[in-house]
């Protein structure tokens, strides 16, 4: 049996991880035999705790632990070096170390089986550990700190809006303890206590996984992520000649603040990292509005257009406002919300649309009251919006749900626009291949869920699945909308 007790590099000091492998591990302290033979005077033990003896080890009091080592479940615990001391580091939850609470942060190993590890390097330790299985005896001397009895943590719940991959981090205290996640999944942070490095679980993962992974904490990713933008701006001179647009213009953005009716990117000065996260039952008198989001072309509208018409008592779009005047036909609060333009400017003034842009001299928009109409009549409000108009929305009380209509592959996209009788060109495929990838990364952290539409049928059934869903199934949505 191999331990797979790896060293890292730390800027901390180095950390070493000690995942000792064991199915029906029992972590006990019993007397070391052959040190009690020679160099230990045993006090007798005089509570009840069978697990624990102590004993005089080279003048220092010690304890010592005998844990049984097999394959397949983590010890759970990292060391570090100090000067000619190996000091275990950190306990991760849902190991067997923390379940026996025999092992303890800032406890220093002095010997495993009999061979002496103060004085050693951790990567010597490791090499040590490497070929040991079995019965593995541990002296220590207990930590002097006397920590309270750690408080229950509470446990957040957040949406990760980066990729992370343990493999590829330097810094991460043991590799084989980072847990790697994508943009968009939920992640469970039971621990906080070192705030450079949280522990967690991946959702759905709690049952299959009983050893919490290490992901960078909040502060921490976001000096990291400012300390890179930083390196890649100073490097940008050089090589500008050789990168993307979108990163060409990078400096320029910055310096730009958002404006969620000009710019169409999201605000660069906000690193993103981790969003905290609560479980929310739409009730049934009021259900959240939904918004199909996408580039042009994608069949966002004929989605909405689709669902408008099958089910006329469903679903229900928010009635504009304008400047322009009534026409004959038309019905005020039916067709438009007719409104002079000095009563529009000062809608847009006190933040009252979620989004409205000007066509032949007159003004027209979307606001958060028409919307609030729909809802409170029992339907469900289908949008079509811009994606600059999302952050307004979302920092509204409507608490709507985002729905990303992506493209199939090229080939695809230009088959499904045949068919609707347009004949795009290649440049005009790719131009929509590269706006969704720009809308993704710039908006992303705002959408609930993504279908591609390569087949309008079945993108309709799965986009009905999806709202079905949200009467059925509670969802994830950002704390702050609950608060």
């Amino acid at each position: 049996v191999q331990s797979v007790l790896k060293p890292s590099h730390h800027k901390d000091g180095q950390e070493l991880n000690a995942l000792l492998n064991a199915p029906h591990m029992q972590a006990l302290l019993l007397a070391h035999d052959k040190v009690a033979e020679q160099e230990m005077q045993l006090e007798p033990v005089t509570d009840e705790k069978i697990y624990e003896n102590v004993g005089v080890y080279g003048g220092e009091t010690v304890k010592i632990v005998r844990i049984e080592k097999a394959r397949d479940i983590p010890l759970g615990a990292t060391v570090r070096n100090e000067m000619d001391s190996v000091i275990i580091s950190r306990i991760v939850k849902g190991g067997a170390a923390e379940k026996s609470g025999l092992l303890h942060e800032g406890d220093e190993v002095l010997e495993i089986n009999g061979i002496e590890i103060r004085g050693k390097d951790v990567n010597e330790v490791f090499d040590l550990l490497a070929d040991m299985h079995g019965t593995l005896t541990f002296v220590l001397i207990p930590s002097q700190q006397s920590k309270p009895p750690p408080a229950k943590e509470t446990v957040i719940h957040v949406k990760a809006h980066f990729d992370y991959d343990p493999s590829d981090d330097p810094y991460v205290p043991c590799r084989e303890l980072g847990l790697s996640f994508q943009k968009g999944d939920i992640l469970h942070v039971i621990s906080q206590e070192d705030p450079n490095w949280w522990q967690a679980y991946r959702d759905g993962d709690e049952d299959n996984q009983p050893l919490a992974g290490l992901i960078p904490g909040k502060s921490f990713q976001q000096q990291r992520e400012a300390m890179k933008q930083t390196i890649e701006e100073d490097k940008e001179p050089e090589k500008s000649g050789k990168l993307w647009c979108a990163k060409k213009n990078k400096k320029k953005r910055k310096k730009v603040l958002y404006n969620a009716n000009k710019n169409d990117d999201y605000d660069n000065e906000e690193i993103l990292t981790y969003e905290e996260m609560s479980l929310y039952h739409q009730p049934a008198n009021r259900k959240r509005p939904i918004v199909l989001i996408g580039p042009q072309n994608c069949g966002q509208n004929e989605l909405r257009q689709r669902l408008m018409n099958n089910e006329v008592d469903r679903f229900a779009s928010a009635v504009p406002h304008t400047t322009r005047s009534r026409r004959e036909t038309e019905v005020a609060g039916r067709d438009y919300h007719f409104i002079s333009r000095q009563a529009f400017e000062s809608d847009i003034a006190a933040g009252k649309f979620i989004e409205y842009g000007e066509f032949e001299k007159n003004l027209y928009g979307t606001s958060i009251d028409s919307v609030r109409q729909v809802i409170n009549s029992g339907k469900i409000c289908l949008l079509n919006l811009h994606t600059q108009s999302l952050k307004t929305l979302r920092n509204s009380d409507l608490k709507p749900y985002i729905i990303f209509v992506a493209p199939p592959s090229q080939e695809r996209l230009r088959a499904l626009l045949a068919k609707e009788g347009k004949n795009p060109k290649p440049e005009e495929l790719r131009e929509i291949i590269e706006k969704t990838r720009e809308m993704e990364q710039n908006n992303g952290h705002y959408f609930d869920t993504a279908i591609v539409n390569s087949d309008l049928d079945k993108a309709y059934q799965e986009l009905l699945r999806l709202i079905n869903k949200l009467d059925t199934e509670p969802q994830w949505v950002p704390s702050t909308w609950l608060r």
